[in-house]
């Protein structure tokens, strides 16, 4: 009889301990996916450098964790779709649109990109050749999106600015000289570059791409700000109208 409540006791004990058990094993496993981006970030830093890791993994170094809802690595991922179609004083107002990001990240990732902006090394470097802007602009050749950027540029042809115009197609619609050219006037720019990306991976012009570019051409003439070129890039190559005699001329 004594044997029988022992074993009951036994029994007892273990239909209470092996489902938690299980709870805490689960636990451990959903904590470590959780947060299994964030060290890989920090050792990819540390091991290779700041300039190694992905836009991505930077920003979840500055978030430094995600929440209960929505794990660092997404999160970063949807603050970096923000950052892509913001203009500067806009990035604070945008983020805080994005559920789970509070004031705290919204200023911390904000202040990260001021501190970056006032020592970048793209601030007055000098443009020869449509290559020497693709440093600069490569981020966005990954996007699923189209990113429509203007590139102010001063008299030496030395870069002052880059800003995304419009997320979308290219076309005359889309594309409005005011836009383009109010940032352009707005930086007391010279001259400036229009960049956008194909998310298809093809590079050449399309219709709409050339009738974009033909009509801020005609605008430049009007305003006095040349447009020195237009650049298409994917994730592999770039095309450069001015090195395809595709920067026509007012007749």
């Amino acid at each position: 009889m004594v044997g029988l409540k022992e074993n009951h006791f036994i029994l007892n004990f273990s239909c209470f301990t092996f489902p938690f058990f299980v709870f805490l094993g689960t636990y451990y496993c959903m904590s470590n996916l959780y947060n299994n981006k964030k060290p890989d970030a920090r050792e990819r830093a540390l091991e290779h450098g700041l300039s190694f890791p992905y836009d991505e993994e930077l920003i979840m170094m500055i978030l430094g964790s995600g929440n209960k809802n929505m794990p660092v690595n997404i999160m970063a991922g949807k603050i970096l779709e923000v950052l892509d179609e913001s203009e500067d004083d806009k990035i604070v107002e945008n983020l805080l649109k994005l559920k789970g990001v509070g004031k705290s990240k919204a200023l911390a990732v904000a202040a990260a990109i001021e501190l970056g902006k006032r020592r970048s090394n793209h601030l007055r470097a000098p443009v020869r050749h449509p290559g020497d802007i693709l440093p600069f602009v490569r981020n966005y050749a990954i996007s699923d999106k189209e990113h429509f950027l203007v590139v102010t540029l001063n008299g030496g042809h030395e870069i002052i600015n880059i800003h995304c115009v419009t997320v979308g197609t290219v076309n005359r619609t889309l594309i409005h000289p005011r836009e383009v050219f109010n940032i352009a006037i707005k930086e007391n720019a010279a001259a400036i570059i229009v960049c956008h990306n194909h998310p298809s991976g093809k590079c050449k012009p399309s219709d709409d791409d050339l009738e974009a570019t033909q009509m801020l051409i005609h605008s430049s003439y009007i305003i006095g700000i040349d447009i020195l070129d237009h650049i298409i890039i994917d994730r592999e190559s770039y095309y450069s109208f001015m090195e395809n005699k595709l920067l026509f001329s007012e007749s």
